[in-house]
């Protein structure tokens, strides 16, 4: 085939007619490889494997509690976080934009701007087909995606189809990458302001409204809050962590998200391994693939609040984003786990 032939095929095409060069590739790599955002590729599948949906996320969400048992998949570069469950106790905070689902399984915290396009998508994955319905940002990334499971309820997932179908628009739209907002030179924050500041917080949650008052990134903050507050560890600290974990059966807190959604685990991990340049736990209800070379930094962090301290390992890429964020399983009211702590002394001492 010549090259003005090959130009003129569309994605879906060149996909279709070179299956030996995507065989095996995760959807998003099946994208890069075409030259498109992981959601220009799912579009220009519209029509045979995937249909667009409504693009209203509250409609969306408040129509997953009917598919019953399915599994949630929330991921960043560097970090995909899995959990199987059911869709119930959705919450809309409407003037914050916001959204939760709140169970032991799929815990979310959704954040309702950043999902512009849905899509119901069925891909073939071995002798068998894959269905999941997927939630892109305005750039085509992927925020959230639901896969179908043995034993999710097929009519209800055909009817949300049905429902929540619509004629397909044009084309993507992608928009070009918004550059993060400048932040403030490390330098010029006064260390002893921004520590005593620091030393007054009360809930982990307000340490978002720390860094936008010094608007500080948060590999930056943590420079600055000094070894009592936050210690940069080695990245195999985490690794270990995991591993002890999953030895002692010490509940923990498991965080991964993106501008669009944060995916939360509650519990016990069992069975964690490495594979290839990739770190995981493979546990019946519960999948975490964490990408090693990704992993720039790893710190222990403690912040106050009214129930005592809170220790976070948390895991940041290269341009400073944040991968993941372990604690010890607590509730608001509960002061931190004893084994947690020991968890985290063992990990981090040689």
């Amino acid at each position: 085939m010549n090259k003005s032939k090959v130009s003129d095929l569309s994605p879906r095409e060149r996909w279709l007619a070179h299956p030996e060069r995507y065989t095996g590739l995760r959807q998003i790599d099946v994208a890069a490889a075409l030259g498109l955002s992981e959601g220009e590729w799912v579009h220009a599948c519209l029509g045979h494997e995937s249909a667009q949906l409504v693009s209203d996320p509250k409609r969306f969400l408040e129509a997953l509690p009917s598919l019953g048992e399915v599994m949630a998949l929330t991921r960043n570069a560097s970090a995909v976080h899995e959990k199987v469950g059911v869709y119930d106790h959705i919450g809309f905070f409407d003037r914050a934009g916001m959204a939760q689902v709140v169970n032991h399984d799929v815990d979310l915290r959704i954040f309702l701007r950043h999902w512009h396009r849905m899509y119901a998508v069925t891909l073939a994955k071995g002798d068998a087909l894959q269905h999941s319905l997927q939630v892109f940002d305005r750039e085509g990334r992927a925020v959230h995606k639901v896969f179908m499971r043995p034993d999710t309820n097929v009519e209800a997932w055909d009817r949300l189809v049905s429902d929540l179908r619509v004629e397909p628009e044009a084309a993507y739209g992608v928009e070009s990458p918004s550059g993060k907002p400048a932040k403030a030179d490390p330098s010029t924050v006064s260390m002893e302001v921004f520590r005593e500041a620091w030393d007054q917080l009360t809930d982990t949650h307000e340490f978002f409204g720390l860094l936008k008052r010094f608007n500080l990134s948060r590999p930056d903050a943590l420079k600055l809050a000094g070894g009592d507050r936050a210690v940069r560890v080695e990245p195999a600290c985490f690794t270990k962590l995991l591993r002890l974990a999953a030895e002692r059966g010490a509940p923990i807190m498991v965080f991964v998200g993106n501008r669009g959604c944060i995916q939360i685990h509650t519990g016990r991990v069992h069975k964690v391994m490495p594979y290839k340049e990739w770190f995981n736990v493979m546990d019946p209800g519960f999948n975490l693939h964490l990408k090693l070379p990704r992993i720039a930094s790893v710190w222990v962090v403690r912040k106050p609040t009214s129930d005592g301290l809170v220790t976070s390992m948390e895991l940041y890429d290269y341009a400073g984003d944040e991968i993941a964020m372990l604690f010890g399983e607590r509730k608001p009211g509960q002061r931190e786990r004893d084994d947690w702590r020991a968890l985290i002394s063992d990990a981090t001492t040689s």
